[in-house]
């Protein structure tokens, strides 16, 4: 099969087309015939080598896809050969054929095509972990989201909205603070002219914030965040390290935790599936949230596609078409 490659540490230049062996589903697997699969941010610190697959794991980008099952391993009873789904992978999206554990996959929601279902499982599966899942955000809790534009940020937008939260959020440019509140947000603040602190300090601080930010967003997270205020750290692009004030968490009652989804374990990741399947793929199936559509690259064109990832141009998801 066709695959993507990073052929050694580096830029989008390093990813290469190259040929692989036809994955076998192993005891609980199943194979999928990818006709999309998502790009994401944790694919680009891959290819930097910043972010080593976990053990066991294909050695190739892409944490998502969607497409048509063609083998299934023992002990399966779903899905099916022959269904078409999405599913969350431990790496190797960026083929024509991928393995993964049957219990990540879900079914590919009422109206939606396999492009935009190919868009759903890293970012769902992110959101609802952290957000509701770690951060437990209630109706009527005030909720930021930094890089509203993103896929994590349109997602967390909309999955918060129709849950009954108050969201605010950060963007960089006044096309993308519009397209926030387009989605629902409250308020978008345009980072490059307002203080985000200052701006949720005036309506009462935030109940909850989702970062991915780090880095000197931290301490001024905390500022922004109300009394009893939850803090949930998924991604640190300006860095992992910084000094903080403990005082402030204590006397004001804060609390900082924080996930990342790969390294997690395959029970884990499949309880997060269950979750999903109930609580969000009937608001799928119903139209009531959709995930938001950037740019269709090929997958022979996956440099192209990480480069768009890297300006921060995008709004909402990127895709390869595989098949």
């Amino acid at each position: 099969m066709q695959a993507i490659e990073i052929t050694k540490p580096g830029g989008p230049e390093v990813l290469a087309l190259t040929e692989r062996p036809m994955p076998e589903p192993a005891h609980d697997q199943v194979v999928i015939k990818v006709a999309y699969a998502g790009v994401n941010r944790p694919d680009a610190l891959q290819r930097a080598g910043l972010y080593n697959p976990p053990p066991g794991a294909s050695d190739l980008p892409g944490l998502e896809a969607a497409g048509e099952v063609t083998a299934v391993g023992a002990g399966v009873t779903w899905p099916k050969i022959g269904d078409q789904v999405c599913a969350l992978l431990p790496g190797g999206g960026y083929a024509e054929y991928v393995a993964t554990p049957a219990a990540h996959c879900l079914p590919v929601p009422d109206g939606l095509d396999l492009k935009q279902a190919a868009c759903l499982p890293e970012t769902f599966f992110t959101v609802w972990s952290n957000v509701f899942m770690r951060g437990g955000l209630h109706a009527g809790e005030r909720f930021l989201v930094h890089g509203g534009s993103s896929g994590i940020g349109t997602t967390a937008i909309q999955l918060a909205k129709v849950k009954g939260a108050r969201v605010f959020v950060t963007a960089g440019s006044d096309e993308k603070c519009a397209a926030c509140v387009a989605l629902g947000a409250e308020q978008a603040i345009n980072y490059r002219n307002d203080d985000f602190v200052e701006k949720m300090q005036a309506v009462g601080g935030a109940d909850l914030i989702l970062d991915m930010v780090g880095g000197p967003y931290i301490q001024r997270n905390l500022q922004a965040l109300a009394d009893d205020g939850r803090l949930v750290q998924i991604a640190f692009l300006q860095g992992p390290k910084v000094e903080l004030n403990l005082v402030q968490m204590m006397t004001r009652r804060l609390t900082l935790t924080g996930s990342t989804l790969r390294p997690q374990s395959d029970l884990a990741k499949a309880r997060i599936a269950d979750q999903l399947r109930e609580h969000v793929w009937p608001l799928l199936n119903a139209g009531r949230i959709a995930p938001v559509m950037d740019q269709e690259f090929t997958l022979t064109n996956a440099a192209a596609a990480h480069a768009r990832m890297e300006s921060s141009a995008h709004i909402g998801k990127i895709v390869l078409k595989i098949s």
